[in-house]
């Protein structure tokens, strides 16, 4: 069978010490974190605060440490749903869902 022909099985490995999956729902991708952040911005579009908790007007990071982090998404303009362990939610130019992720 060739390269070509081969039947493909979607398989979601999740990284060493992960805790939370983000989503894009448009496209699939898929980012994981062992940190969460919720970034409050300036009227100079410029950091201002870093939260616990999400809320129209922030962003999601992933992983935010001091120069860097492993994503990073537009302001959240609404709030879709939300649990215990679940968000989903929309931003600027993206639909996310986000996943806390229990250690088995």
């Amino acid at each position: 069978m060739s390269k070509l022909n081969q039947i493909k099985i979607p398989v979601d490995i999740i990284p060493n010490n992960s805790r939370y999956k983000l989503v894009r729902e448009r496209d699939g991708l898929t980012h994981y974190g062992r940190e969460l952040g919720w970034i409050e911005w300036n009227e100079d579009d410029r950091f201002e605060q870093k939260h616990d908790e999400p809320a129209v007007g922030r962003s999601c990071m992933l992983d935010p440490h001091r120069l860097s982090f492993t994503w990073l998404t537009t302001q959240v303009t609404e709030i879709v749903e939300q649990k215990e362990d679940y968000i989903k939610f929309n931003t600027k130019n993206s639909v996310y869902e986000l996943w806390q992720l229990k250690n088995d």
